[in-house]
């Protein structure tokens, strides 16, 4: 029999993988992308006629302008903005909107011409690397969502089980109550709501329905999460041919300790990485 506090001490801090920080291929794709244009603008550093020199590329090179948002470390390709007078603008920086002499004002107002005027930098392709740097640090979120699921379909192939033969990502409870004949209404309030697994295995007996995830720092997400799952366990419980799993772990459990036993206590099979490591999709052979 588990006891939660030992349980719970099994809980890591942190499933970062080595690709997890930086995504430095897509950073080169993204650079290399604009390298010819952005080696055309190379030649306003430090130009002390910039706004003429300027108005001069765009004329003979306007695909240079599709550089200008990552100038800025924006992704978009429309920038909007207000002027001091109320004006509105929406810059488009793939088909041109507005006359050179506008985006030249553009330059100027976000303080791009006394960058590279004034010796700031010294090679935008150099500078866009560094940019492109820091917007994929902002991105490790949405990596590290897929983490946790990555790392439990790991186990679940390396336990025997075949994706798409009997194992499944991201399936609907309709799918399920139509592949296996199961009657979900318990979970689905009668049909009337959708529910979408993380990971559904089709054991001996039982079709194991999964949620997975991992929380590296506590906040309020943690208590509903336990909350929600502690209902979905109670009223999986009274549904033949089907068991709810959650795996779990991290260390923002630490301090929502209390909402994940209550959880733990009504819920046989919640897991953790360990109990992963130690074979527990195995036992779903049975």
């Amino acid at each position: 029999m588990r006891v939660f506090d030992d349980w719970l001490d099994t809980f890591r801090s942190s499933i970062s993988t080595y690709n997890y920080y930086i995504d430095f291929s897509k950073i080169y794709r993204n650079v290399e992308s604009l390298k010819i244009e952005l080696n055309i603008l190379n030649s306003l550093i430090g130009e002390r006629d910039i706004k003429n020199k300027y108005l001069y590329i765009l004329k003979e090179y306007p695909n240079t302008l599709k550089c200008i948002p990552i100038l800025l470390a924006v992704r978009e390709k429309e920038i909007e903005v207000t002027d001091k007078t109320g004006k509105f603008y929406r810059y488009d920086f793939l088909n041109k909107n507005y006359s050179e002499e506008q985006y030249c004002i553009f330059m100027e107002e976000t303080g791009l011409f006394d960058l590279i005027q004034n010796h700031l930098i010294n090679n935008l392709v150099d500078y866009v690397l560094g940019v492109e740097a820091g917007l994929d640090s902002n991105a490790r979120k949405n990596r590290g969502g897929h983490l946790m699921e990555d790392l439990v379909e790991s186990f679940i192939k390396k336990s025997g089980f075949i994706r798409d033969v009997d194992y499944y990502k991201e399936m609907y409870a309709s799918e399920i109550m139509k592949k296996w004949n199961l009657d979900l209404s318990p979970i689905t309030n009668n049909g009337e709501a959708e529910k979408r697994f993380d990971f559904v295995v089709k054991g001996a007996s039982t079709v194991y329905c999964i949620e997975t995830n991992f929380y590296q720092s506590s906040g309020s997400k943690l208590n509903e999460t336990a909350r929600s799952y502690k209902n979905l366990a109670l009223e999986a419980n009274n549904i033949k041919g089907m068991k709810f799993v959650w795996i779990t772990d991290g260390f923002g459990w630490k301090k929502a300790r209390n909402n994940l036993k209550e959880t733990f206590d009504v819920l046989e099979t919640i897991y953790n990485i360990k109990e992963m490591e130690q074979g527990v999709f195995d036992s779903f052979k049975l």
